[in-house]
């Protein structure tokens, strides 16, 4: 099936995503991810063993939850930037978009149900680091930047595309215009701070609303990703937050910094962080896209699943 303008989650489908693959690979699995790029993984006879045992437990919990899945390209670190640190070409990063769209396009075929419908997600992150970046672009340099990336998306034949941990506003605009131009559905997501606020210091509220009238309300949704519950619950009240519809939270309470320092997993209890997102599917009307993000695995997203439905 091909959902690439007609997105289910758009149409109220209830859909999970995966967790934490990056943390999940190197804590669970023991698999060293230079830059923590996730498709290094692909290198090994076991690191692919390892990601098709990770991406085939949630296709069966999405099955087994009658939930679509929202099937991400372990692409966070696949840009430019970062596949210069790891000494990649141009034409090698080409090949590891294109090889993993081909996987998750079979994985929906083994998969998909009607009641389950599978998305191919192309998700991009952020051109510099994703808590704390050192240097940040002009909306017309990100645009630039991440425009390689999103026609490869479009080219190899994903349905969206994902910016994840999106640390301020202009390089988040920049990402959209590249979408738009494209012609290409994407969800913006946005991390943050312990306070609420983006690690610019910028409100949620105003990043959301400085998007939407720049781009003509191009983004499909909005979402929040790297950050516990118990980070942004209390600012997500108004009308505004109908734009956000989709939660991929960490299991950790740990700030980034904290995070950024951890040398062991630390992967809370996922049936409280599962109740935590039964809340907040009260505070947000129109979230149909769940998951997790650092330290959450299988464990964590079938607990939202149950706090959700009964919620």
């Amino acid at each position: 099936m091909k959902y690439r303008h007609t997105l289910p989650q758009l149409n109220g489908t209830q859909m999970i995503t995966d967790g934490g693959l990056e943390t999940y690979l190197v804590f669970h699995d023991g698999i060293d991810l230079p830059h923590f790029a996730a498709f290094k993984a692909l290198e090994s006879e076991a690191g692919i063993r390892a990601m098709d045992t990770y991406m085939t437990r949630f296709a069966k919990l999405a099955v087994d939850e009658q939930r679509g899945f929202i099937m991400d390209t372990p692409t966070w670190r696949a840009s430019a930037r970062w596949g210069g640190e790891m000494w990649m070409t141009q034409n090698n990063l080409r090949e590891i978009h294109r090889e993993a769209i081909a996987t998750l396009t079979k994985l929906r075929a083994g998969y998909e149900t009607a009641s389950s419908p599978f998305v191919i997600n192309g998700v991009i992150g952020p051109q510099d680091d994703g808590y704390s970046p050192a240097a940040m672009l002009s909306a017309e340099a990100a645009e630039l930047y991440h425009s390689v990336q999103v026609r490869w998306f479009a080219e190899f034949g994903a349905d969206m595309i994902s910016a994840l941990t999106m640390t301020y506003v202009d390089e988040a605009l920049g990402i959209t215009r590249a979408a738009k131009a494209a012609g290409m559905p994407v969800a913006i997501s946005f991390t943050l701070e312990t306070d609420g606020q983006l690690p610019s210091g910028e409100a949620l509220k105003a990043a959301i609303e400085a998007i939407d009238t720049a781009t003509d309300g191009y983004p499909a949704y909005y979402m929040i990703n790297c950050a516990h519950p118990d980070h942004f619950a209390e600012i997500l009240n108004g009308k505004w937050t109908r734009r956000i519809m989709g939660i991929r939270a960490n299991a950790s309470r740990m700030s980034h910094a904290e995070l950024d320092a951890a040398e062991t997993l630390d992967d809370g209890d996922p049936d409280e962080l599962g109740t935590l997102y039964g809340a907040l599917s009260v505070l947000l009307p129109n979230l149909t896209v769940i998951g997790g993000c650092c330290g959450t695995d299988h464990r964590h997203v079938g607990a939202m699943c149950k706090a959700t439905r009964a919620a």
